[in-house]
């Protein structure tokens, strides 16, 4: 395993600010975030400026790049997956193995999600990419169970995980239990987290972060701990990152 970090840690500033500060902070990796609510790297502009996309991330300030975490807001399939695959094209020519999307909201047609993501995971297939389908609140994998069977529908895909999904608004004595899905992990993102709030500052929350290493060492998971602070106000953001990339690193 290593440790990474998200552009979304420093996504109020400047992208090449905000990976020199990454860098400066003593991490090696980084998961590079393509959502369309960025001021940045919005999906629809790769699709159609590859090439200088490529140009502005090939110096990564000594960074490494792990995964990318790709974000597409339209609704039409066709389209979702032509930005989809611009993204893929540009994963491969970078060298990254893990992409990450976001599960359908609760509500959205079962079979409808699941074509669409056996069409991602097609697409990546061809290009030795793995898709990795965020566990996260209000969407369909929210439910764990729910998670692992679209997985077993759609052969290939693998799923992110982010256990403060799982602690947040959960009591202590009704929290899912992971255990089941782990063989499935491709990619991990984490920060601190207890019940009452989704981010607190490292060692105030209630995630067991040993355990879980250990629990994915257990199964041969060998893939990156993305650090993903998110930037609010009195914060402070850089230091966060710093605790625990060393409590990370600790535990490895």
């Amino acid at each position: 395993m290593f440790v990474a970090a998200t552009t979304n840690c420093f996504r109020n500033m400047p992208l090449t600010q905000g990976l020199e500060k990454i860098a400066d902070l003593e991490y090696s990796h980084v998961e590079v975030m393509f959502h369309e609510s960025n001021d940045y790297l919005k999906p629809s502009y790769v699709q159609h400026h590859l090439q200088e996309t490529h140009r502005l991330l090939k110096n990564l300030y000594r960074l490494t790049p792990s995964c990318f975490s790709v974000e597409i807001e339209t609704e039409n399939a066709d389209e979702y997956v032509n930005q989809f695959v611009a993204c893929l094209k540009l994963a491969r020519v970078m060298q990254v193995i893990t992409v990450t999307v976001r599960s359908a909201p609760w509500g959205f047609p079962f079979n409808s999600e699941v074509e669409r993501l056996r069409r991602c995971v097609e697409e990546a297939d061809k290009r030795g990419i793995n898709v990795g389908l965020l566990t996260e609140r209000e969407r369909l994998t929210e439910d764990l169970d729910t998670a692992k069977s679209i997985c077993n529908l759609v052969p290939g895909l693998n799923l992110t995980f982010d256990p403060s999904h799982f602690i947040y608004k959960y009591h202590e004595n009704n929290r899912p239990n992971f255990d089941h899905i782990l063989d499935k992990v491709c990619h991990v993102r984490l920060r601190d987290t207890k019940e009452k709030k989704f981010q607190v500052c490292v060692g105030q929350g209630e995630i067991e972060f040993g355990q879980i290493i250990s629990r994915l060492q257990q199964r041969g998971y060998r893939g990156g701990l993305s650090v993903d602070i998110i930037p609010e106000k009195d914060l402070d953001v850089a230091q966060e990152m710093r605790k625990m990339r060393l409590l990370l690193e600790s535990l490895l």
